[in-house]
């Protein structure tokens, strides 16, 4: 997955690079810097610092890991947070920016950084976790690498109040717990089962049509249209909305959070795609409901009510939300996995 959060310990990451969130004079300190230098072989990685001498704040520079699983410490420079006043978030941009193009210039394909400033330097994380998320869009839109936002904990993750509110209230009114529902199922006769099941036929599409937004419920596919293509792989469906929705082979992988090499493999009939990867492509083509489950289908997968990911991830069509980095940030706040590869 080219980008991913992680609730991990950053030392022990195997990304070829990891970065630091440093001090001006690169000197050992506390929180993420201190975890490096002790997990590091301390006087290696404190006389490579010093040899640099200093970086300024907004820019980065790098050393060997000297002991860790990566094989290299870029070390970037956060501002203090002074308000907003004092050009912080250009800074702070400029950390990412920076770090990223100088894995690039020493052949890294991976990299793992902290919510940079976001600690002792009070830099409030939302905001903080958005420009990292930014600039790390930006630069793989025209790179290809794949990156890690290791967070310590969940906290770090601050949806909008409406936002979790919503995909709250959502799980509340849809999401069935799996053991409930088998208890429902072995407790009823199989003739209230029939009776339940007619009844929802009949007044299924009225209810649909009232309770789900228009727009994610969305134009309604053609008897000939769904007779056509009935036969269609996971792969002769995608290609065929790609060309539908007159998107290209990059667009669709890179807002799906996939890597090139992999999509080339999803390309082909004989592959079979996870389920996060076959949603993280039905998000990049902005597919309704209606479309999403036709395409899930033709790789043996469903949204279920008895699944939370896949709750949220109904909430998000139904209202629109197909901004892949965002889903990941609500799956993740909510304890789940996140789509791509």
């Amino acid at each position: 997955m080219p980008f991913t959060l992680i609730r991990n310990d950053i030392t022990k990451m195997p990304t070829d690079a990891i970065v630091n969130a440093a001090n001006s004079q690169l000197m050992p300190g506390g929180g993420v810097c201190g975890a490096i230098f002790a997990a590091a072989n301390y006087d290696k990685l404190n006389r490579a610092c010093r040899k640099i001498g200093r970086c300024p704040v907004g820019q980065a520079v790098i050393t060997k890991s000297f002991g860790l699983p990566a094989k290299y410490v870029i070390h970037a420079v956060g501002p203090i947070w002074h308000g907003g006043h004092q050009n912080e978030p250009e800074l702070l941009r400029s950390c990412y920016i920076q770090s990223l193009h100088l894995a690039k210039q020493h052949g890294c394909r991976s990299i793992s950084f902290p919510l940079i400033s976001s600690g002792i330097y009070g830099y409030p994380k939302e905001e903080a976790l958005r420009i990292a998320t930014d600039a790390i869009r930006e630069f793989l839109k025209g790179n290809e690498m794949e990156v890690a936002l290791v967070l310590f904990d969940r906290s770090a993750v601050v949806l909008g109040q409406s936002q979790f509110s919503g995909i709250r209230a959502y799980i509340d009114d849809h999401y069935v717990d799996a053991r409930r529902e088998d208890r429902r199922w072995q407790t009823e006769s199989i003739a209230l089962q029939r009776q339940e099941r007619e009844q929802e036929k009949q007044f299924a599409p009225a209810a649909a049509q009232d309770s789900m937004p228009s727009a994610a419920l969305g134009p309604k596919r053609s008897l000939r249209d769904l007779m056509e293509h009935l036969d269609d792989s996971f792969s002769k469906m995608l290609l065929r909305l790609i060309d539908e929705k007159g998107m290209t082979d990059v667009e669709v992988y890179k807002r799906a959070n996939l890597d090139r090499k992999l999509f080339s493999k999803i390309r082909k009939d004989s592959y079979k795609p996870s389920k996060q990867t076959a949603i993280a492509l039905a998000i990049a083509l902005r597919l309704n409901l209606d479309e999403t489950t036709d395409l899930l289908g033709r790789a043996g997968y469903a949204l279920s009510h008895s699944s939370k990911f896949d709750v949220i991830i109904e909430y998000c069509i139904d209202n629109q939300v197909y901004d892949i980095y965002e889903i990941n940030e609500a799956l993740f706040a909510f304890d789940q996995k996140l789509l791509g590869a």
